[in-house]
């Protein structure tokens, strides 16, 4: 019975470093909600709903470049039944999503990813640099 005030000050530690991440993002005023991405002006939908672009949207792009690329068809009939030209560097980013920077950064930096896709696709719009591709065949 004598260690009742010790068990609840260790219990009130363990719970202020428990929650500490809580109270700390409370008080900076930060928020788990991610950026938020807006359809440009001239666009009413996207090609997809807004909650499957936010989970999916690797899928579909892989889905795409496997059409475009495997099949050869390069038409994308989107969930309203606009068809879409298959091309993220002149489509998605030319059309809608303007810079690559303002869209597609601000989520993959605050996701913690690096995708490959513009180890291939040029943004025409901002000045990148791509390694050199390794050459098919090598030397023996």
């Amino acid at each position: 019975m004598r260690d009742r005030p010790v068990i609840y000050a260790g219990l009130l530690v363990f719970l202020g470093l428990a929650t500490f991440p809580l109270w700390r993002d409370l008080a900076a005023g930060v928020t788990t909600a991610g950026p938020r991405q807006q359809l440009p002006a001239h666009e009413k939908v996207c090609v997809a709903g807004s909650p499957y672009m936010k989970s999916s949207h690797m899928k579909l792009l892989l889905d795409m470049r496997e059409q475009a690329v495997r099949q050869g068809n390069r038409t994308y009939v989107g969930v309203n039944g606009r068809t879409y030209t298959i091309s993220l560097s002149n489509t998605c980013l030319k059309e809608c999503h303007g810079s690559k920077t303002k869209f597609c950064d601000r989520c993959h930096d605050y996701a913690g990813v690096s995708p490959a896709c513009w180890s291939c696709h040029l943004d025409a719009k901002e000045t990148m640099t791509v390694a050199a591709a390794p050459a098919v065949g090598g030397s023996r």
